[in-house]
């Protein structure tokens, strides 16, 4: 089996580094057209159909690195901007804060080490999207800091706010010790709010359950109005998001201590099933897997 993932890990890197110098070596186009045509690929690559948990976590560095590089020279490309947002938000997400989550129990420093490293993944997420829409709309980052300041987003800013918003709340949620950071969670939220103005139905329901994780978390939060932002998620999604049934057993059910609801919402993550070629089935194996690993320490957390 190891041998086997090795293999595919490496045809993939191949089939990357093969790309990747076609378009460098090809003397028929201008050089800007060869980095645009490498970020088009890398940005679509980012939103490709993957299953397989392992393989997508030994080959995120290297797409990640990449994506980094190429936008270096395309900063202007929105598309490789969320893309590679999203990268190191969902790499943080589900390969090293939840190692970080299973091994508090019997490793609680390697546990801590893991969090500060996803913390620093949240912040280069974030930061590239910010810096992505601040180079659409100079002075974004200054208006985002006045309360009532007017702001406005375009249809290819949202999956920018959207993982921007996302990468920061995942940073706040690492950073209790770092007051500064706390401290800017309703810039996080404007940022998401920003996003749900122009489209709350932006992701299949992706925006709806970062909503309602919000909620949750700022102070004076309304867990009622966090419960119905959720509901909008798997109404949304037509319940085929794994993540909006685990965010509402995390975010509702678990602080009220209703172990029935809890594990009921996780059983109903485990049965989403994911469309062939689903550009969503990453995510949900992530969060099918939270659920195997929340519904086995039901009893700790209650």
């Amino acid at each position: 089996m190891a041998h086997h993932r090795r293999s595919t890990l490496s045809r993939l890197l191949r089939g990357i580094a093969v790309l990747t110098a076609a378009l460098l070596l090809s003397a028929c186009a201008p050089r800007q057209l060869v980095v645009t045509q490498l970020a088009d690929a890398l940005a679509a690559q980012g939103q490709a159909s993957e299953t397989d948990l392992e393989l997508a976590r030994d080959a995120a560095p290297y797409h990640l690195k990449l994506s980094e590089a190429v936008l270096r020279a395309q900063p202007g490309h929105a598309g490789l901007a969320a893309a590679t947002a999203a990268g190191f938000t969902q790499y943080a997400y589900a390969f090293v804060a939840f190692e970080a989550d299973r091994l508090d129990a019997t490793d609680a420093r390697a546990a801590e080490q893991l969090r500060r490293r996803a913390a620093r993944l949240y912040q280069r997420g974030r930061d590239h999207a910010l810096t992505a829409l601040e180079a659409r709309q100079p002075g974004f980052a200054a208006t985002l800091a006045q309360p009532g300041a007017a702001l406005r987003l375009e249809a290819d800013d949202i999956p920018l706010a959207y993982w921007g918003a996302a990468a920061w709340g995942g940073l706040i949620s690492l950073s209790k010790d770092a007051p500064d950071t706390v401290a800017d969670l309703p810039l996080a939220i404007r940022l998401a709010e920003l996003a749900w103005r122009t489209d709350p139905g932006f992701g299949d329901g992706m925006l709806a359950s970062l909503m309602g994780s919000f909620e949750v978390a700022r102070p004076g939060g309304s867990p009622a109005r966090a419960a119905e932002l959720f509901d909008d998620a798997i109404r949304l999604s037509g319940g085929r998001s794994a993540g909006a049934w685990v965010a509402k057993a995390e975010g509702i059910a678990q602080p009220a201590g209703d172990k029935a609801a809890f594990v009921a919402l996780l059983q109903q993550a485990l049965a989403v099933t994911d469309a062939a070629a689903s550009p969503h089935a990453l995510a949900n194996e992530v969060m099918r897997r939270r659920a195997r690993w929340l519904l086995g320490n039901a009893d700790d957390l209650f």
